[in-house]
């Protein structure tokens, strides 16, 4: 564009840019233009591409899940069985306490009837005068 470009020139170029604009953006919209129709095609396969990928990440999720539930069943069965054989210990530990106690019990009884016999005999042999 130089000084010598009157108005006349000036609007005819604006003109004919802003036609060129029109015809362009007319040619994109035409829904039977090819670029158009490959645009178009390109993007459906993005779509189903994309939606590929989030139906396989569902499934790998589902698959994880999956396995983590199973994971936590069988943690949960080995604490079951921890936590069983742990009371079951307790209990025999427990038994063999009482056992213990009982037979100290007895013995114990039988060392207090033994003195009390010792005494009573000895209470007797004092009162005969051997």
């Amino acid at each position: 564009m130089s000084h010598k470009d009157s108005i006349q020139d000036r609007l005819n170029r604006a003109a004919e840019a802003k036609n060129a604009l029109l015809a362009k953006f007319k040619q994109a919209a035409d829904p039977d233009n090819p670029e158009a129709i490959e645009k178009r095609r390109q993007r459906e396969a993005l779509v189903a591409a994309r939606e590929e990928r989030m139906a396989q990440r569902r499934i790998a999720q589902q698959e994880h899940e999956r396995e983590l539930a199973k994971q936590a069943a069988l943690d949960a069965e080995a604490t079951a069985a921890a936590t069983r054989a742990a009371a079951e210990q307790a209990a025999r530990e427990a038994a063999e306490q009482s056992e213990r106690q009982a037979a100290l019990e007895v013995e114990q009884k039988a060392a207090r009837d033994a003195r009390y016999a010792a005494r009573k005999a000895a209470k007797k042999q004092r009162r005969r005068g051997y």
